[in-house]
């Protein structure tokens, strides 16, 4: 586990950081689609991305989601951390989007870390800063951008953040985290490949001119 956190994270945390987070965080090899966090769990550990990618989702009442955004390599997701801190239910779906490598902090070494690391506090301080953009641009989109610019942001991040251009998603799962109807994700992406901006397959899209 040492090896990953130089290669990750040895640019952010001082040497003695990285060698505690080794002593006491746990190393998770996790599958594509497994569900790392439930909504209504409470968080024992934060996670810290080595590799792969994480999708974080919120849901409603009637148990529709919505994507509010990705999590990378170097990356840790804001709203575990608040519920860390204040011990309190998870309000998000954490879903492994790829195979993806994580190293599992202990709860109870946060608050130690921030008093005692100022490469901890800053790198905390930095995530809640970006996740809240995150969720501002989801906010943003779905208040101002229809639906079809929604698509493309969605196609385009999904490409960003995975390095692959062919999505390997149903419609309906775009559906489910676009908050939309399947129906009218169909209609858009056939749109969308007329333009020849992507190319519909059996089990995937390829993004061509986005």
């Amino acid at each position: 586990m040492i090896q990953e956190l130089k290669e990750s994270y040895g640019h952010v945390f001082e040497e003695d950081l990285i060698n505690e987070i080794n002593q006491v965080a746990t190393f998770k090899e996790i599958p594509e689609g497994f569900k790392i966090i439930e909504i209504g769990d409470y968080i024992k550990s934060m996670p810290l991305l080595v590799s792969g990618v994480v999708k974080i989702l919120r849901e409603d009442k009637d148990g529709d989601e919505l994507l509010l955004y990705f999590l990378e390599n170097g990356d840790t997701c804001a709203m575990t951390l608040s519920c860390c801190v204040g011990q309190s239910k998870s309000q998000i779906r954490a879903i492994a989007e790829t195979n993806t490598k994580l190293i599992m902090i202990p709860v109870q070494k946060m608050e130690e870390w921030m008093s005692n690391y100022s490469s901890w506090r800053g790198f905390v301080l930095d995530s809640y800063h970006n996740r809240l953009n995150e969720v501002m641009e989801t906010v943003d989109s779905i208040a101002f951008f229809k639906m079809d610019e929604r698509l493309l942001k969605y196609l385009n991040d999904k490409a960003r953040v995975t390095h692959n251009n062919t999505i390997h998603n149903t419609h309906q799962e775009i559906a489910y985290e676009l908050h939309t109807s399947r129906v009218v994700v169909s209609r858009l992406l056939k749109k969308l490949e007329n333009m020849g901006k992507i190319e519909l397959n059996r089990n995937n899209i390829r993004l061509i001119d986005l």
